[in-house]
């Protein structure tokens, strides 16, 4: 089994001369899984931490508070970020904020906001990622501008990474 299509939904605005907005990231990919698996796999810890944080602790509840941590080359938390679950709607949505101050509750000012949105294909999913939030954040340019490429270069890496274990999962049930 294999992933049919994985893009970038945004064009390259380096060689298009417009001026990056820096305001949304936008990926697809086609998975041969049912939405069902998919789901599990962006909504699950036992999932979340196969293709993507080292330890995930979360409840897949809208309003639910849990945390995404990334270990070191010491295999010690290197990083800890809090993510709060916005919709949890088996097997079509996901949605959370994170990034956003540890002690604060997650808003539209102080945190991103990631969708998983998906959408049956044939014998497949096909996963539509949104994260919003980048200007709203009140960040200077230059932090803007390298938390979008980072969380950019993030993706790019993870949504494949993803689309590879969900078929994984889905070929063993």
């Amino acid at each position: 089994m294999e992933i049919l299509v994985y893009r970038d939904m945004q064009p390259n605005v380096a060689e298009s001369g417009k001026i990056m907005e820096f305001g949304s990231i936008e990926r697809e990919i086609h998975i041969n899984a049912s939405p069902q698996v998919v789901f599990a796999v962006v909504s699950s810890p036992e999932h979340l931490s196969e293709w993507w944080a080292d330890e995930v602790e979360l409840e897949s509840a809208p309003g639910a508070v849990g945390e995404l941590a990334w270990n070191g080359k010491t295999g010690t938390r290197e990083m800890v970020v809090p993510f709060t679950v916005v919709e949890a709607e088996p097997p079509r949505l996901f949605s959370f904020r994170w990034v956003y101050p540890e002690g604060e509750a997650a808003d539209a000012t102080n945190s991103l906001l990631v969708t998983f949105e998906l959408v049956p294909s044939g014998a497949g999913t096909v996963l539509r990622l949104t994260e919003t939030g980048f200007r709203e954040k009140g960040w200077e340019i230059a932090v803007l501008e390298d938390q979008y490429k980072e969380h950019c270069m993030g993706w790019d890496f993870y949504i494949p990474r993803l689309g590879e274990y969900a078929v994984k999962l889905g070929s063993l049930q």
